[in-house]
């Protein structure tokens, strides 16, 4: 395995990023009323597969250095540590909570909660719990919720059949487990789910603080895991019969897909970079021999890195030419926009210590992005209506 290209790097601050710790400092109060104005002009320093390319998504050219984000309105407060998010065909969504265990769905025109079930055998501690959510490729047949949780013993990835017309907080079939024996630990547990275009179920996960595991091939610890739906290994994974797609990964919260269907993942550092990276199947990510960029041999450097008290990173999505990144620690959303293999420019921020830590990020075709904070997940200081969705518009 060889180590590859080098992109524009930001360079900020410094700090130590777990799952993003450290309380925020000087948020700004949010209006009661549902418009809350445009975003910063932005400063340097569940993924969404097939939303249409427009701009320079479809002509293939750079994205523009500079860009926008506006929060349209608050869809829905009062969530208890909401993690992963899921659009359904009609536009509604699905939030997962993290230490409740339970799935709820949001209107996305009333922003009414409606808790459709609770995910059996879901047991929270430190960062671990209910996580990432998907839905299944074919989910206008089968309506099948796959989930990310940690148990008593392991993290585990399991599917479960939504029927709506049953009573409210009765409508999760029994889970049917894909896979199990994922390691799990207080910290670094990964989470983040996701189909890919080619249908494939890809999976982020954590080194649980045992950081020799990222780099150990017989453990599906610290890697990004690619799988058919029913949880066998994929066709084409790089070893035949293996889920790893690839390792060194120290905590993979983030998984998108740009218009050129290129895998890209957000990666916790520990006390100097934090990373978004391009995915290739086989090559090898580095943790804990390097973090960040090291040009070391065999191992794939990072296309931009952070330093951790500007990041965090947790979701990521794609939408206009931009990866968007929520920042937990940073408590802000960075655009950093792509040309290709590479970041086409700084990165921007926005939001910056307004709406405290930021968890998940949903692109749902266009310019419409959805932005869920995470105050209540014991790391944040919540306030009057955290947690919440909010509806944004980027560029």
């Amino acid at each position: 395995m060889t180590a590859v290209w080098a992109a524009a790097v930001l360079l900020v601050a410094t700090g130590c990023s777990s799952d993003g710790d450290g309380a925020r400092t000087g948020r700004i109060p949010l209006p009661a009323s549902s418009t809350e104005g445009t975003g910063g002009t932005g400063s340097t320093g569940g993924a969404s597969a097939g939303a249409p390319s427009t701009g320079a998504e479809a002509s293939g050219s750079a994205a523009p250095a500079k860009g926008s984000a506006k929060v349209v309105r608050t869809l829905t407060e009062g969530l208890k540590s909401p993690w992963g998010l899921a659009a359904l065909p009609d536009g509604d969504l699905l939030v997962s909570s993290r230490d409740e265990g339970t799935i709820t769905r949001v209107a996305a025109d009333s922003g009414k909660q409606t808790k459709i079930g609770s995910v059996p055998g879901v047991s929270p501690e430190g960062e671990g719990g209910l996580l990432g959510i998907a839905l299944s490729p074919a989910y206008a047949s089968d309506h099948l919720v796959y989930a990310y949780f940690t148990t008593e013993s392991d993290n585990r990835i399991a599917r479960m059949r939504y029927d709506d017309t049953r009573p409210s907080g009765e409508q999760l079939g029994a889970p049917d487990t894909v896979l199990r024996s994922i390691p799990k630990g207080t910290i670094h547990n990964g989470g983040r789910i996701a189909f890919g275009p080619d249908k494939m179920l890809y999976a982020g996960t954590g080194e649980t603080g045992e950081t020799g595991l990222a780099q150990d091939m017989k453990s599906l610890a610290g890697k990004i895991l690619r799988m058919t739906p029913d949880g066998t290994p994929a066709p084409g994974n790089p070893v035949p019969d293996s889920l790893v797609y690839s390792p060194g990964h120290r905590n993979v919260q983030g998984l998108a897909w740009d218009s050129g269907n290129r895998l890209w993942a957000a990666e916790f550092g520990q006390n100097t970079w934090d990373e978004l990276n391009l995915i290739e199947p086989g090559k090898n990510y580095g943790w804990p021999d390097v973090e960040g960029k090291a040009g070391k041999a065999g191992f794939v450097d990072p296309v931009v890195q952070w330093r951790t008290s500007e990041a965090s990173p947790s979701g990521i999505a794609y939408a206009r030419g931009s990866i968007w990144m929520a920042g937990l620690r940073g408590e802000r959303l960075w655009r950093i926009p792509l040309d290709g293999r590479e970041s086409a420019a700084a990165p921007q921020a926005f939001f910056e210590g307004k709406y405290g830590r930021l968890r998940t990020v949903l692109a749902v075709g266009g310019d419409k992005v959805w932005l869920v904070t995470s105050e209540t997940d014991t790391r944040g200081t919540p306030e009057p209506g955290d947690d919440r969705i909010l509806q944004l518009e980027v560029s």
